[in-house]
């Protein structure tokens, strides 16, 4: 059991010693609203790892989740300020994610091009159309029949932290459980047996895509609704962390093994990096250096262990 889980009782050590790092040299670290503003401000983060979990585990990737976290959120401002209800604004949100998805997952899926030239192809794509679109500008003074959940409100903080880990614990519990979460790791593992064994793998490819898409909007909406303004570059750079997030915590990049509890333990340990990093006096620049460090490490230890498992099972054939 322990070995089956070694990546994640590794990342959950790496967590411990920073911890312990911080407990010594900055113990204001640990200050409740320190703690508050993590957790609230990774949620969102923590939502599209999960996300970003599900498409690795299938042996794909998605790069554009960030201009699909930037359009969501701004488009569901300016739905907000439109004097839309918020929970009309919501299913809107979630259907253009839904969509954003459905485009990704139909180019890979259907017409079988790879993943990450579609995914880098639609991150400009989007992102560029916003900008022209909007011209950069903020969509600014959300109303707060928008807000009641944000802007600092202790029972709003506590919803969308609450709301992200219910999300984590159902969709864990259908990975284990549902046919719909094997057929995932099927997929990932070996395309063709899982087809051969009823699977549908180009369905469950289009799938995962879609619900991203998904994901990567209620991240928005999560996000959206702490603030006075939507940003139009609020999710630049979002899809590194949730891919470090998603391969640290043990998720093979050539699909089919890992687990959302090690990508939860890679959101928290990434989320406390840049306040570590200012309570530590470091240079918070270093932040994304030691995300693109960590991305390389797990995905160079992800190629290791695959080339001795090979190894083993030939070893294993020729005797």
């Amino acid at each position: 059991m322990i070995a089956r889980y070694k990546r994640e009782l590794s990342v959950a050590t790496a967590l411990g010693l920073l911890l312990l790092v911080l407990a010594v040299a900055a113990p204001s670290f640990f200050g409740a609203d320190n703690l508050r503003a993590i957790g609230v401000s990774n949620a969102p983060v923590l939502v599209a790892a999960i996300g970003m979990t599900l498409v690795i585990l299938t042996r794909q990737i998605d790069i554009s989740i960030g201009s699909q976290f930037s359009i969501c959120g701004v488009v569901a401002g300016l739905l907000a300020k439109e004097g839309i209800p918020a929970p009309v604004v919501a299913l809107a949100t979630l259907a253009l994610g839904a969509l954003f998805g459905a485009v990704n997952g139909a180019l890979v899926a259907g017409l079988r091009l790879p993943s990450i030239v579609v995914t880098l192809a639609t991150l400009v794509t989007w992102r560029e159309s916003l900008r022209w679109i909007t011209e950069g500008e903020t969509v600014r003074n959300l109303p707060e029949t928008f807000l009641w959940l944000g802007m600092g409100r202790p029972a709003g903080q506590a919803f969308i932290v609450i709301s992200s880990l219910v999300l984590l614990a159902l969709v864990a519990w259908g990975l284990r459980m549902l046919p719909a979460g094997r057929a995932v790791y099927a997929v990932g593992s070996d395309a063709e047996a899982a087809r051969l064994a009823g699977i549908r793998p180009r369905r469950v490819v289009f799938g995962v895509f879609v619900l991203m898409g998904v994901l990567a909007a209620l991240a928005a909406l999560l996000t959206a609704i702490q603030f006075r303004n939507a940003q139009t570059n609020e999710g630049a750079g979002l899809e590194l962390k949730v891919i470090a997030a998603a391969v640290v915590g043990g998720v093979a990049i050539s699909g089919g093994r890992g687990t959302l509890i090690g990508a939860f333990i890679g959101v928290l340990l990434l989320g406390a990096i840049s306040p570590a990093l200012v309570f530590l006096k470091a240079e918070p620049y270093w932040e994304k250096a030691v995300q693109g460090a960590i991305i390389l490490i797990a995905v160079a230890t992800d190629a290791i262990n695959l080339r001795q498992r090979k190894d083993v099972g030939a070893s294993l054939a020729a005797h």
